[in-house]
């Protein structure tokens, strides 16, 4: 072949290839750009750098000036301490005595103990302010420990209380008599069963429903069939949603295999909706409604609360317009759009968060509080979606089971559950929700204000977040004076409290006074004054820290000045 040939052959050859590198160069550029630019929008850099992360912690000198407090601020830090410390310890000897017992033996208490706070502190707090686990009773929105110390509890139950523990109590009763003459029955359904369905259908607007065992099984499945009928393997989630704890909709911290099949892309953005127009490989998008609280940001917990840069609110407006045009781009595109609405269900509205916002879903999750107090999952869908079989093709399907799936007593709980959301008085409750709980929030927020306490709340309906407005390292002893004020939270801290609807004006006015006395201790035990002026000057005070561990445990560089107070934690 001449050269001249050759040379040509191989020209077009190479156009050719560069023709086709193009485009797919452009989808990756618009991929990127459709990611958060947080850290936590890129889940495989969040993951990696986690790995990298160093264990330090705190010596007593350090710990009360790991700000750059003065002399005599510390010293009021640490007198508090000491008398926070004596003050749980004295009034909580049986329920810590039982907790520390069974800590040995149960994975989940070492695990939520070891993340309170943030960890170079966590030895010294784990020390002097250790928590008790067990309760022995609640009535109304209270709770009673094995000290008889009562609590108004704001933890929600991880979202499962929505009407009150008096009510679920009355749910779990009436399931027993219900259920009592079939027993553990399992295979065939008691009656029951064919009316949660129907209510249900009538609740989501969608055509049939299937039960699971928990909210995370009943996500598994929706994104199982979604993949099943449209052929497509990708699927994709927002920044900072929480969809159970199974490796596809958990890709990044917290789950040892990567999840390749999983983009994980900003909410509330336009680049998102361009990326989802553009791929043909896309099979669902799942929306968790929570995050309309904090668009984009994880869950928040006081594990991670470093400094005073957690911010939430909350747009109703926006996010209805963000899920109305998702929903155009997904139908346009033929991607399955999935409501995960396991946590906020039934807490907006008594038809959720279709209802609330006015959009509707392909797929529906619900579960927590449906279960009228048992362990539950329910997928709510259409009808194309959720056949788990195809007519034509006898060998192919999606299966899907679970032994306790539709367990009679969990279907009579549940009735109890739906019968009780169609009530007058539960109606009535809907109606003025958004007005009782805006007007709560704001007059705590103008209590705060007042006594020019650095401290906030922002919410969704009755969950709330508490944020900081001054630059502080110690924002996370809040929970611990909370606690002291007789306020049981769950094991995140601040980050996240829960009310159940059950929460009259009384008992929201004793939350409210016992919340400010909090923040004023918090304030005048001297944990907001401290010399870092910035969030960005604690950052930066972090960074070094961090690379001083690191080379501590590398046994290279030196540590900071005050060295031998702060040092690498030690291997397990």
């Amino acid at each position: 072949m001449p050269i001249a040939s050759s040379t040509l052959i191989a020209s077009l050859l190479g156009a050719t290839a560069l023709a086709a590198l193009v485009p797919k160069a452009a989808r990756r550029l618009a991929l990127s750009r459709a990611k958060h630019p947080s850290l936590a929008g890129h889940v495989r850099m969040a993951k990696r750098i986690a790995g990298w992360l160093p264990s330090y912690e705190f010596g007593e000198e350090d710990f009360f000036r790991s700000d750059d407090a003065t002399g005599e601020v510390a010293e009021r830090r640490r007198l508090a301490f000491r008398r926070l410390s004596e003050q749980l310890r004295d009034r909580t000897t049986a329920t810590r005595r039982l907790t520390a017992e069974a800590a040995g033996g149960i994975s989940d208490l070492q695990f939520t103990d070891r993340y309170r706070v943030p960890f170079p502190y966590r030895r010294l707090v784990n020390e002097a302010l250790p928590l008790g686990t067990f309760v022995r009773s609640s009535e109304g929105p209270r709770l009673t420990d094995l000290d008889g110390n009562v609590a108004y509890d704001v933890s929600g139950s991880y979202g499962v209380n929505l009407f009150g523990y008096e009510f679920y109590k009355g749910a779990l009763a009436e399931a027993e008599r219900e259920a009592h003459a079939l027993g553990p029955v399992l295979g065939p359904y008691h009656s029951v069963v064919a009316d949660n369905v129907a209510r249900l259908r009538a609740i989501s607007g969608l055509d049939e429903v299937s039960f699971h065992m928990s909210g995370t099984e009943a996500v598994m499945q929706a994104v199982r069939l979604a993949r099943y009928h449209t052929g497509r393997r990708r699927i994709v989630r927002f920044c900072g949603s929480y969809h159970g704890w199974w490796g596809d909709v958990q890709p990044g911290i917290g789950n040892p295999i990567p999840a390749r099949d999983t983009l994980t892309l900003a909410e509330m953005s336009d680049r998102t909706l361009g990326v989802l127009a553009g791929r043909r490989d896309v099979a669902c998008v799942l929306v968790n409604p929570l995050q309309a609280l904090h668009p984009n940001a994880g869950a928040p917990a006081d594990s991670s609360l470093v400094d005073s840069s957690r911010r939430a609110g909350f747009d109703r407006a926006a996010y209805a317009d963000w899920l109305r045009r998702l929903r155009e781009v997904c139908t346009a595109r033929g991607i399955v759009l999935i409501f995960d609405e396991v946590f906020v269900g039934f807490r907006l509205a008594a038809g959720g968060a279709q209802e609330y916002f006015g959009t509707k879903a392909d797929l529906v999750t619900y579960g927590k509080s449906l279960g009228g107090g048992l362990p539950v999952g329910v997928l709510c869908g259409k009808a194309a979606l959720m056949r788990r079989f195809r007519e034509d093709r006898p060998g192919d399907i999606c299966f899907a089971r679970g032994t306790f799936n539709s367990h009679p007593y969990v279907m009579t709980a549940m009735n109890a559950f739906l019968r009780h959301l169609e009530t007058p008085e539960v109606q009535a409750l809907y109606r003025d929700l958004d007005a009782c709980w805006d007007g709560r929030v704001a007059r705590l927020n103008e209590r705060l204000a007042e006594e020019r306490l650095p401290v906030r709340v922002a919410h969704l309906s009755s969950i709330w977040t508490i944020f900081y407005e001054r630059p502080s390292r110690y924002n996370w002893m809040f929970q611990y004076y909370l606690r002291a004020e007789g306020l049981a939270l769950s094991w995140v801290g601040t980050g996240r409290l829960i009310f159940s609807l059950d929460y009259g004006e009384a008992d929201y006015t004793a939350v409210m006074d016992r919340f400010v006395a909090a923040a004023l201790r918090m304030e005048r035990d001297g944990w907001w004054a401290g010399g870092l002026a910035t969030n960005k000057d604690i950052r930066r005070r972090i960074l070094r820290e961090t690379i001083a561990a690191w080379r501590g445990r590398s046994g290279a560089g030196s540590r900071p000045q005050r060295g031998e107070e702060l040092r690498p934690a030690p291997t397990p």
